[in-house]
């Protein structure tokens, strides 16, 4: 049966050749369907390599088995090969009588909802809510790990997402010797493996083990050099008291025993002769029991192992978070944004995300998975919560819908009752020829009242007549007014009014 397992292998790397061809001619409308694409490709790919290999194992045939067959086939009786075979398929069914037949043409098609067969994504349980299939990153539990370090920053969650690769003072206050712990160690390894987890999910097309490898090959150089940031290499300050070392971050002088820097060569001598210092010393001999202050080898090995885990750790996420600054930048992003909405704005939010995967999921079970592709161009828009629409002819994000209030409705009755959607439509209307129109249906004109100005912000038509009522009074009483005006002359020929021609004879001017 060799042969017809290595007929069978060959058959299959041919339908995963076409599977993966049918796939990357498709056009992915959004992210989500872009990441199923990619890691359905990246799953044929690797069968394509198990397929293969198996394939090779039957022609090397180490064995001989598969020369015994082809021998057997054809110096024998043919037909006896053939019900011997036959026989063994007859005898498995008798076995196994319920035993599926599995469909090799539709073994890599993609399935249609009519068939009603269940339609799993490959990612609807990769991503948690916060990533949103893979568009931001999700620190939230590594950000109250942080927080939990001895000695680091109070950082809030947006300051944390800009700071997460910094593991040198100022931006981590935390000395070299300080981060040789357990807790520490277990934070950067999470944090790492959460970085590169990432990476596998949004990236399964990329040659992946290829970079990783990169990035450890360019740590080992660094580290045999001592240029990793924030791990070079220390210079021994000989002292026969204490034998202090120059820290690795810094410039000064390191006291192993009471865990403090000094810059001053002269200070750190003083220090020596110190009472803390003197009881820090005689406190760690007793934990040795009685050692010298030198560590032995096994424990210096241990510590010099723990330093270089740590520093790789380190290395890696620098370099898995300039790979990933788009997805940083985009976080931050949407974490400014979610913190200035309440929690019925994310709730409604949710909501049209949900309802925008359902019209998705309807949207394909009635197409049926045609593959001309036409109707999707003639697809009807799904907007259930009515956002205007973009330039695209999509509809607009929701925090943009309420960051212009456009769910706020205003009338105006000059206009017919017309309603306008948001504020900045609503002033907009006063100037535009609907609502011009509406204040000439009522007789209402800016001639000879400065325009129309004084009727903005007046939508009722009673409101509108009574205030142009009282302008063409005020307009009457004004004109009554100057036409009730007795002008007087001098005898130089000046015109004024009666009542500055009186004060100015009072006064002796005239």
């Amino acid at each position: 049966m060799l042969l017809e397992d290595q007929r069978f292998l060959h058959e299959d790397l041919e339908r995963l050749e076409q599977a993966i061809a049918e796939r990357v001619a498709e056009d992915p409308r959004n992210i989500k369907d872009r990441l199923n694409r990619d890691h359905q490709i990246n799953n044929f790919l690797t069968r394509i390599q198990e397929q293969s290999k198996r394939l090779l194992d039957i022609y090397k045939d180490a064995e001989g088995l598969r020369l015994k067959e082809v021998q057997s086939l054809s110096t024998g009786d043919p037909l006896e090969e053939f019900y011997k075979q036959l026989e063994e398929v007859k005898d498995f069914h008798r076995r196994y009588p319920n035993e599926p037949v599995e469909n090799l043409e539709r073994a890599y098609k993609r399935r249609r909802p009519e068939e009603g067969e269940p339609i799993t994504s490959e990612i609807d349980n990769m991503f948690t809510g916060e990533e949103s299939n893979g568009r931001f990153l999700d620190l939230t539990s590594l950000h109250e790990d942080y927080l939990n370090l001895p000695g680091v920053k109070r950082l809030t969650y947006l300051q944390y997402l800009d700071n997460f690769d910094a593991f040198e003072p100022p931006r981590l206050p935390i000395k070299r010797q300080s981060k040789v712990t357990d807790t520490y160690l277990k934070y950067v390894a999470d944090l790492a493996s959460y970085l590169e987890g990432f990476v596998r999910r949004t990236r399964p097309l990329d040659d992946l083990s290829k970079l990783f490898l990169r990035f450890e090959r360019e740590f080992e150089t660094a580290w045999e050099a001592g240029t990793v940031p924030g791990w070079t290499k220390e210079t021994a300050t000989t002292n026969s008291a204490a034998g202090p070392q120059t820290e690795g971050t810094g410039s000064g002088i390191w006291c192993s025993d009471c865990e403090k820097e000094f810059s001053n060569q002269n200070v750190y001598k003083a220090h020596l002769t110190g009472k803390k210092h003197i009881r820090n010393a005689e406190a760690k001999k007793s934990q040795t029991n009685g050692t010298t202050n030198q560590p032995s080898a096994t424990s210096l090995s241990g510590t010099q192992l723990k330093e270089r885990v740590i520093a790789s750790h380190e290395f890696r996420i620098r370099a898995i978070a300039d790979l990933l600054s788009n997805e940083r930048s985009n976080t931050r992003v949407n974490v400014e944004r979610k913190q200035g909405m309440t929690e019925r704005e994310r709730q409604a939010e949710l909501d049209a995300l949900f309802a925008e995967d359902n019209a998705a999921i309807a949207a394909s079970e009635r197409r049926g998975d045609d593959s001309d592709g036409d109707s999707d161009s003639d697809e009807r828009i799904y907007n259930p919560l009515k956002l205007p629409l973009a330039w695209d002819g999509k509809p607009i994000p929701y925090w943009l819908y309420k960051l212009h209030g456009l769910g706020v409705e205003f009338s105006c009755e000059i206009c017919g009752n017309f309603v306008y959607m948001g504020r900045r439509a609503f002033d907009k209307h006063f100037s535009e020829a609907r609502h011009i129109y509406g204040l000439k249906c009522l007789g209402i004109t800016g001639q000879g009242t400065g325009g129309l100005s004084l009727f903005r912000e007046i939508t009722g038509i009673q409101e509108a007549l009574n205030l142009w009522e009282k302008i063409k009074r005020e307009k009457r009483d004004k004109e009554t007014k100057e036409d009730g005006v007795v002008q007087m002359e001098d005898g130089e020929g000046n015109v004024m009014p009666e009542r500055i021609y009186l004060d100015l004879q009072k006064q002796g001017i005239l």
